[in-house]
């Protein structure tokens, strides 16, 4: 898609940016209507979709990017690719939503998403800083690859008994206050469940044209700001960085606007989690990663935002318009940085 793109006028390269983005917007409305109906059929908390099946499906486009680079031994800017993707997950996906409606946050996202999502992202730092499996040291190797697996599989394994539980406890009405209205709600909906074969196919398409749109996005974003001279390098750091995380924006945007709070918020989260465990994991453990000075940098910095969401979710068990707009602003900032440097 690529090479089409880049042998085509500007005028028609428009034409499939705009194009990219109704396939992200449309897939994102079929993949949150889908995902929405499997988590009411099931009983199932939106928040437990949104940390896998959403956020699995939207972070497809970074996976295929860094298991092509890997196998062609090109993954030199996987780290910052996945790093600037976290960044904009946890900043402006959850600021955005909040700016549309408040973002309530459950006890458990304070307590164990959002922080396992801090330690995954330390966890990275420390194996490429002490390049463990690696004799050339800074560098993110094979053994690496294999131990972000083996907790991407526990990671997998603990969500899928949470789910189990909590429908086994919705079954058995041994509910808690939030269940309850939860569970109230999808009674309350059952007559608009779509079949389970029809939502299996909103799910499968829509990410097909997530996929497709984001992709028909960056390249086609990244070809017109080629064209007004930006460098190849600012870029890569700036429109093809942001632009794969466009799926996990534009769905937990949907996803906000159709009441799915929950399903939003743990779309970002998953996302960030399944990019250190899942994409860097396949990719170092198919070829080691270099990771630089500024990855270093870039972690400590997803950190640092990441703390600033757990505080602001922290206080009132949600974040408000204000919060969002700081960290949308925040983000600003650190584009803004990440050009100039």
């Amino acid at each position: 898609m690529e090479n089409l793109i880049n042998s085509l006028p500007i005028p028609l390269v428009f034409l499939f940016l705009i194009a990219g983005f109704a396939l992200l917007i449309k897939g994102a409305d079929f993949f949150v209507d889908g995902s929405s109906s499997i988590a009411k059929r099931f009983k199932v908390p939106s928040i437990i979709i949104g940390l896998t099946i959403v956020a699995m499906g939207t972070s497809l486009p970074e996976t295929a990017v860094s298991v092509t680079a890997s196998i062609a031994g090109k993954n030199s800017l996987a780290i910052s690719n996945v790093t600037g993707s976290n960044i904009f997950n946890t900043m402006m996906v959850i600021g955005v939503c909040a700016l549309l409606t408040p973002v309530m946050v459950q006890k458990d996202t304070l307590k164990r998403d959002l922080p396992f999502s801090a330690v995954c992202a330390f966890l990275l730092m420390t194996l490429g800083f002490l390049g463990f499996g690696d004799a050339s040291g800074m560098t993110v190797g094979s053994i690496d690859g294999i131990i972000l697996l083996t907790l991407f599989a526990g990671y997998i394994a603990f969500l899928v008994k949470a789910a189990l539980k909590s429908r086994n406890s919705s079954e058995g009405g041994d509910l808690d206050a939030d269940s309850k209205q939860e569970s109230d709600k999808e009674r309350s909906d059952d007559g608009k469940i779509t079949p389970l074969w029809l939502s299996c196919v909103f799910i499968v398409g829509g990410a097909i044209a997530i996929i497709i749109g984001g992709d028909l996005t960056v390249d086609s974003a990244s070809r017109i700001a080629l064209s007004f001279g930006m460098s190849e390098t600012l870029v890569g750091l700036t429109i093809v960085s942001i632009g794969t995380s466009l799926p996990e924006l534009v769905t937990s945007v949907v996803a906000a606007r159709k009441n799915e709070v929950d399903m939003a918020l743990g779309n970002a989260i998953g996302s960030s989690v399944f990019n250190i465990l899942m994409v860097l994991g396949i990719a170092a453990a198919i070829s080691p990663i270099a990771m630089l000075t500024e990855n270093l940098l870039d972690i400590v910095v997803l950190l640092a935002f990441t703390f600033v969401v757990w505080l602001f979710a922290f206080t009132r068990h949600k974040i408000d318009r204000v919060e969002g707009g700081i960290m949308v602003a925040l983000y600003a900032v650190y584009a803004v940085y990440i050009c100039v440097r």
